[in-house]
């Protein structure tokens, strides 16, 4: 199993001490802008973009020092090019790594495909350059509370990638409540994922929420990253996320989300 990469840490936070002279954890530090930076999935997922959209994104995301852009399947091949031909701007970086990260939406966005097509689709998207796979669960199971039927999916999807490509499973969480967002979490889990994701940002239930993914987080234990995605568009909705939680963000707003946090 992967490991979560160094951008997808919670920041630290900073202890006090009580009355009784024992350590009280305080609230985790705001990260700084870059740090904040390299939790980012920079994402477009319209239908209509286009190759040119793509890689303007492309070169934003270099721009900006993201960790990840998240594309649908037909652009992965375009995201690994430009992300090969990108530096990364860490200096201790070596000299041939991509400038970031290719994820890739699978079942998107409704989650109505057979798992086998599921799974050949995050074949596909693999061998096409994608470091990473944002699966979108059979939502009619989620209703069910069917959830071993969502993590023999997950498990399926996760058998058909190497394992070193990290696998994240949107379970829509506007649609749940919170026992079955604490349910979906433990099928991703249990299937082998390495992070829960809230949304895909196109369900109109709505997107992430500051309870969603307090309920993820109690959920998980730190076991799994945790990604907000839907709606994100001010640096105080991404500070307050990562302030609940979160350990990636998924959003459109990248430019104007990073100009509101301090360096």
């Amino acid at each position: 199993m992967t490991s979560l990469p160094a951008g997808a840490d919670r920041p630290a936070g900073t202890g006090g001490t009580g009355g009784t002279g024992a350590t009280v954890p305080g609230p985790p530090a705001a990260p700084r802008r870059s740090e904040l930076a390299r939790m980012i999935d920079h994402t477009l997922l319209r239908p209509e973009a286009t190759g040119e959209e793509i890689l303007a994104l492309c070169g934003e995301a270099t721009e900006l020092g993201v960790g990840a852009v998240c594309v649908a399947p037909t652009h992965v091949y375009l995201a690994a090019a430009a992300a090969r031909r990108g530096r990364p701007k860490d200096e201790r970086a070596a000299a041939d790594d991509p400038a970031f990260a290719v994820a890739s939406v699978i079942g998107f966005p409704h989650g109505t495909h057979l798992t086998a097509v599921k799974a050949q689709e995050a074949r596909r998207a693999v061998a096409d350059g994608a470091d990473e796979i944002d699966l979108v669960i059979d939502l009619a199971c989620a209703m069910e509370e069917n959830w071993r039927s969502i993590e023999t999916e997950i498990t399926e999807v996760r058998l058909a990638v190497p394992p070193h490509v990290i696998l994240k499973v949107i379970i829509e969480s506007a649609l749940l409540p919170d026992a079955s967002i604490t349910a979906a979490c433990r099928a991703a889990e249990a299937g082998g994922a390495e992070f829960v994701k809230t949304s895909t940002g196109f369900h109109p239930a709505g997107g992430a929420s500051l309870r969603a993914v307090r309920a993820m987080a109690a959920a998980v234990g730190g076991r799994l990253g945790i990604k907000a995605s839907g709606g994100i568009r001010t640096a105080e909705q991404a500070l307050a996320f990562v302030g609940a939680g979160a350990t990636r963000l998924g959003m459109s707003a990248t430019r104007d989300v990073l100009a509101g946090v301090p360096e």
